[in-house]
């Protein structure tokens, strides 16, 4: 029987509850057909509170050897600041494993009513994961003092651009052949000058695939009014960290939004997580919904080449959403949406 290598960050908050539910449904799926041999690692904002580091020192190469990584939610803002867990623990393992690629599905779940007229739309978002606004360039001189001065540089390179452009034509291909570019280059005229033009090469190279250009705040009106018409999306680091929390609000809420930090060469180990934050208010009370979790458990199985079971894995989640069963927040439990998903995959 095959056996994965996988990695739990449970993390803060939440992230312990809905990484528990989620490895029962992995445990009910993989039964009989292959193994996980899983590793947790406590690094989180508590052990930060006492190391001074959200991960030890050789953190990076000890998640190295693994098949794939799993993380429930990071942040404790009360008492680390999110700009320290942030950039001590999640961003450092997507730069570091070259996750360029983050996917980030949208679409109604059976049962699951959305906020928007619209029902019948499908996207996927591709954001790029590794540079743009968030790649770390800038500081802050005369700290404190009336002359402060804070800089933050956006760094887009060539390589980096067409690497998630191309990687997003290649998803168009494989769904209903079109892309959405999404930029804001009438306002910013060199990154996002320069991401359109790359797009316009490539597209030369796709000529299956109908490509559209928006700008970030139409881009954001066309979701709301007309989500139908999208297919794949891509956008930079910012743009699609925005849009996919937009993504997520129409099709129900941050406790469906799931995501895959995918090294495309598979070079080094992906990493799956869901959407949504620690929610320090409702940890460890048995509320959380895992859906986005458990969904990020497919996407991770469809990566490892499991995608018979992923499609299972999801086919059992809309199986308990179409009963009515953690389609609004407060309806079921953790426990209880967890039991429907295992019980629609054990039927």
């Amino acid at each position: 029987m095959k056996t994965y290598n996988l990695a739990l960050i449970p993390g803060d908050g939440i992230g312990v509850d809905v990484t528990d539910a989620a490895m029962e449904v992995l445990g009910a799926a993989a039964k009989g057909r292959f193994a996980f041999d899983t590793t947790s690692f406590p690094w989180s904002c508590e052990y930060y509170l006492e190391h001074g580091r959200m991960m030890p020192a050789d953190g990076i190469e000890t998640l190295r050897g693994f098949d794939a990584i799993y993380l429930g939610a990071v942040g404790w803002p009360a008492t680390v600041p999110d700009s320290v867990s942030l950039h001590g623990l999640l961003l450092p393992i997507r730069k570091a494993f070259n996750q360029y690629a983050n996917i980030r599905p949208h679409r109604l779940l059976a049962g699951v009513e959305g906020p928007l007229k619209a029902e019948g739309f499908d996207i996927l978002c591709i954001r790029e994961n590794t540079e743009g606004e968030y790649s770390g360039a800038g500081g802050r001189v005369h700290e404190g003092k009336d002359n402060e001065v804070a800089v933050e540089t956006s760094v887009f390179t060539r390589a980096g651009v067409e690497r998630i452009l191309r990687f997003g034509f290649e998803q168009a291909r494989s769904r209903r052949g079109h892309l959405t570019s999404v930029t804001k280059s009438n306002a910013q005229k060199y990154s996002m000058v320069f991401w359109d033009e790359v797009t316009r090469e490539l597209a030369a190279e796709y000529p299956d695939v109908t490509v559209s250009h928006m700008h970030i705040d139409a881009m954001a009106a066309k979701m709301v009014m007309a989500p139908q018409d999208l297919d794949v999306v891509v956008a930079s680091n910012l743009f699609g960290d925005i849009l996919t929390d937009l993504g997520a609000a129409i099709q129900g809420g941050l406790g469906f939004a799931a995501s895959a930090n995918i090294n495309p060469d598979r070079s080094a180990p992906s990493m799956f997580e869901p959407v949504h934050g620690s929610a320090p208010d409702i940890a460890g009370k048995n509320i959380a919904n895992p859906i986005a979790a458990i969904w990020s458990v497919a996407k991770m199985l469809d990566h490892l080449g499991e995608a018979e079971v992923s499609a299972a894995v999801l086919s059992a989640i809309e199986a308990a959403t179409a009963k009515g069963i953690g389609i609004r927040p407060g309806l079921n439990t953790t426990d209880e949406i967890t039991a429907a998903v295992i019980a629609a995959l054990e039927a």
